[in-house]
């Protein structure tokens, strides 16, 4: 794939290495090269042998932007409650100034950050998340960009003073044999499942629903886990292989953390930042899709009059608008949601936009916008403290932000949600719901049901209906 380096790349190396022994400090090198067509999902499958434990994925709707990362030649982790943020941040910035690369300009190449954070730091970690931390950022050894219709590959390396010219020059030379995987989407892998504490998480709905009668509370959101155990040990690469195909209205992400794997398709982009312009999706208010078009489309108009999911939607855009007009300007929404539609289940949707403003960056804007109301509730501190007190679970990761961040601000984070931890041959599954003063446990607990599907069916167990 990659194995003659041109005298400009060497001279690079060349002069990374002097001034890593000059400064004593390391410095990143990154080698970007435009190679022919690759299946994204076949490098990544390629990636399992040699990095296996170090992989990430990370696709757009409809395809048109994915990335691949396989090994980690940088980490950074956090376990800070109020600081996780901004320390990324600083960090990123500081071996910002030690980079040296070909880096081509096309968006999604050359050195960038991948990861995420945890929902709530506060909150006491349970043995299914313990080996994350509440915020983790892996640079990649070697990574894929698939942009529109092109296929580009990154080498990173960090150079230390105590390297040697020959080792850096083998590393950036090195090959992955990409070969064929056959991807097996029909095969059914049996479970059994545990509905993890649904009594204690209907009566949280219901204690929920109460106080916000009282005004307590405006909204708050309360998610539930499954775990299943399947006959046959999962294989994350299928799983990844049916969401991009049973999920093209979502983005696809997946993070390895040694033998666990978060994964999931999410409608909902938190924010995403390309020079000076954000954009992010307020999604709240969701039905069950129709088994026929007709009543697909009785359905959506449903949901587009249902006053109980548009209080839910309002909540959430009057946030997000309050969040950006503090740190952007021109601030551009549509005056009603419209309807997004995945697989198994449809939302209210209305995308903001706006330009940032001078002095804030692409992570004090996560910072910011998490969680929003639709993962959180509002006001903001009071639904996380609620969450605190009643719901039955830990998020982990789950409802929180995970994407990318290059070297110079941009990049994008979505919500992850409609995902699932994976081990061996066990899976958690999580989904949530708004819970307003409307709110009904029985109906909130079949909505979670449809969420959980897309997950379901990508672990090929959707045949065993429960």
């Amino acid at each position: 794939m990659i194995t003659t380096l041109d005298d400009t790349m060497k001279e690079h190396i060349e002069q990374a290495l002097e001034e890593a022994k000059q400064t004593n400090q390391s410095v990143i090198v990154s080698r970007v090269k435009e190679v022919d067509a690759i299946n994204p999902l076949h490098f990544y499958a390629s990636g399992e042998k040699l990095f296996f434990g170090e992989r990430f994925i990370w696709s757009t709707p409809e395809r048109d932007f994915t990335l691949i990362g396989l090994g980690k030649e940088l980490v950074f982790e956090n376990n800070k409650t109020s600081e996780r943020f901004s320390d990324i941040e600083s960090e990123w910035k500081r071996l910002n100034k030690k980079i040296v690369s070909n880096h081509t300009q096309q968006l999604g190449t050359g050195p960038l950050l991948f990861g995420g954070f945890s929902f709530d730091p506060s909150k006491e970690k349970n043995t299914l998340w313990q080996n994350f931390p509440e915020a983790k950022f892996v640079l990649p050894t070697m990574m894929l960009t698939r942009l529109n219709h092109k296929t580009f590959i990154t080498v990173n390396r960090m150079i230390t003073p105590y390297d040697q010219l020959d080792d850096c020059i083998k590393h950036f030379e090195q090959t992955l044999e990409v070969s064929f995987h056959p991807i097996d989407c029909e095969k059914v892998n049996e479970f059994s499942e545990i509905e993890y504490q649904t009594s204690q998480w209907l009566k949280a709905v219901e204690k929920a629903t109460n106080d916000i009668k009282e005004e307590k509370i405006d909204k708050v959101v309360l998610a539930r886990e499954v775990h299943l155990k399947f006959t046959e040990e999962i294989n994350s690469n299928n799983v990844i292989s049916r969401l991009q195909k049973e999920q093209p209205t979502s983005f696809i992400f997946g993070l390895e953390n040694g033998n666990q794997n978060f994964v999931g398709a999410t409608p909902e982009r938190l924010i995403k930042k390309v020079d000076q312009e954000v954009s992010s999706t307020c999604l709240a208010g969701s039905i069950k899709r129709g088994k026929t078009k007709k009543q697909d489309l009785v359905l959506g108009e449903q949901l587009l009059n249902d006053r109980k999911n548009l209080i839910e939607h309002t909540i959430v855009v009057k946030m997000i608008k309050e969040a950006l007009n503090e740190c952007c300007y021109e601030i551009i929404s549509p005056k009603a949601p419209a309807l997004l539609k995945t697989k198994n289940i449809q939302h209210l949707y209305t995308p903001v936009k706006g330009y940032i403003k001078k002095g804030n960056s692409l992570l004090s804007l996560v910072d910011k916008l998490h969680p929003t109301p639709a993962l959180g509730g509002f006001p903001k501190k009071k639904a996380i403290e609620k969450i605190r007190e009643l719901e039955p679970m830990h998020r982990g990761w789950y409802a929180a932000p995970i994407g990318w961040i290059d070297h110079e601000d941009n990049g994008e984070f979505v919500v992850a949600i409609r995902s699932g931890l994976l081990e061996g041959h066990n899976a958690a599954l999580f989904a949530g719901c708004g819970v307003v003063a409307e709110s009904d446990p029985k109906s909130e607990y079949l909505e979670t049901k449809i969420k959980l599907k897309p997950m379901l069916s990508a672990l090929g167990g959707l045949e065993n209906e429960w």
